[in-house]
């Protein structure tokens, strides 16, 4: 059940129902324990189906076309594949990626802002056609290297509330819309759409209704051009809440049943990333060096500690950091405390302790503080909901060794699969039995695939 991000050889535990994921993470913690302590991740692929099937029952007929940016981990995007799930491509890689599953191009959209020429040629050779465009000369590039390109005119939201800065760095206003299409009659690229993307971090749903309006004036202005429009992308934002999907839902349904009806033949997608992968992976990583500090160099304001004031604080080094699984901390806000995976006793005391990756880099912080119990070196932490930006391309500084990949489903969720008729043969092939008895040595449980 092992496999590295590039490899595609790869096996997905079935698990009984007398087992569970921390029956998994137990074994996998044993199995290197004795062979070497690496970090490693747990892939629940059967929270993936449940995603998927949360997303029909509140965001039919809105069809989700997956980033593969968000986690390009073989197991995921093959199930995902498997689901029907259409894909958002940033590059050439994640191109090739997904066609080799099989993918048709009708199902794959060229999302990058800043397209390289060559991999705007390769879409065209592979005959991927849709992709985005926000500017005249990334139109120009467009029109010299893929004349049978199919554009969505990716239009900048007005989000006060989350970080203005992203927004503005990306997507064209509406008056910049008609200079564009001026551009494209003369070049004759066809214009077929509008894409839009509100952050996840965004509490203002109105932000939706502005955008959907403003994408209503650009398929009307497209109207005048006589270009023919189909296709609406509402992009990502998604977190992963049941609840936040129905709100957004709830804004968003009446608006499109006005500007984009059904008879009106527009396609509408979105771009769920984080909210298919997030929860899905755990990472248990390893303490691999220990300090003590003194007290009064390090205690931060915020931090209470259990006891009096001689307790010491402690500073963890781990076996993975920002340089590999935690990248994403250094571009966004990113905090979240470990779980500790030995049992330690309720009434054991807390102490303030920080969390580094093993680099020994000043931006290698993977937590500032947090109360723990004293640990040792050789012990273990386990972060939930590390399925998103954690899997794609990593560093190899400081000789990194990527975390391994351990995938597993419940039959309950295989099941389902099964009974909506989308478990394809070769699917299949990748599955073995996990029983209830966890005994088992790690070599029989969790075996490499062929």
């Amino acid at each position: 059940m092992k496999g590295f991000l590039e490899d595609a050889n790869y096996s997905i535990g079935l698990l009984d129902e007398g087992a569970t994921l921390a029956d998994v993470i137990d074994n996998c913690i044993y199995e290197h324990t004795h062979t070497g302590k690496r970090a490693f991740y747990v892939g629940d692929l059967g929270k993936l189906v449940k995603k998927n099937i949360q997303w029909q029952n509140v965001m039919a007929p809105i069809k989700p076309f997956y980033p593969v940016r968000c986690n390009s981990a073989p197991g995921v995007l093959e199930i995902l594949g498997t689901l029907g799930v259409g894909f958002a491509c940033s590059s050439k890689s994640e191109m090739a990626l997904v066609q080799d599953l099989g993918i048709s191009p009708e199902n794959i959209i060229y999302t990058n802002p800043c397209k390289q020429a060559s991999q705007i040629k390769y879409a065209a050779k592979a005959g991927i056609n849709i992709m985005t465009c926000d500017n005249d000369t990334e139109l120009k590039k467009i029109a010299r290297n893929h004349p049978n390109a199919k554009l969505l005119l990716h239009i900048a939201t007005e989000d006060i509330t989350a970080d203005e800065e992203v927004n503005m760095k990306f997507g064209t206003t509406l008056k910049n819309c008609r200079h564009l299409m001026e551009c494209a009659k003369e070049l004759g690229v066809q214009i077929v759409g509008v894409k839009f993307h509100v952050s996840g971090s965004c509490k203002e749903l109105q932000t939706y209704i502005h955008a959907i309006s403003d994408a209503r004036c650009v398929f009307d202005m497209a109207e005048e051009f006589g270009f023919k429009m189909n296709m609406l992308d509402i992009g990502g934002g998604f977190t992963g809440s049941e609840l936040q999907l129905e709100e957004v839902n709830h804004v968003i349904r009446p608006l499109l049943d006005v500007y984009f009806p059904k008879e009106s033949g527009v396609n509408v997608i979105a771009e769920p990333g984080c909210y298919y992968v997030s929860s899905a992976f755990t990472l248990a990583v390893n303490i691999i060096a220990k300090k003590t500090v003194e007290c009064d160099k390090l205690l931060p304001s915020e931090v209470e500690q259990t006891g009096n004031d001689a307790e010491p604080i402690f500073t963890y080094y781990i076996n993975d950091g920002v340089y590999g699984s935690f990248a994403s901390k250094l571009s966004e806000k990113w905090n979240t405390i470990p779980e500790v995976h030995k049992k330690y006793k309720e009434d054991e005391p807390l102490f303030a302790s920080s969390l580094w990756g093993p680099s020994c880099d000043e931006l290698d912080q993977i937590v500032e503080n947090c109360l723990l119990p004293e640990l040792s070196v050789g012990d273990w932490l386990l972060f939930d909901n590390m399925g998103s930006g954690t899997l794609g391309e990593q560093s190899t500084f400081n000789d990194y060794q990527r975390p391994l990949i351990y995938y597993m489903m419940s039959f309950s969720d295989w099941d389902e699969m099964q009974d909506a008729g989308i478990a394809s043969d070769t699917l299949m092939k990748n599955f073995f039995f996990v029983p209830s008895c966890i005994q088992l040595s790690p070599e029989d449980r969790f075996s490499t695939a062929a």
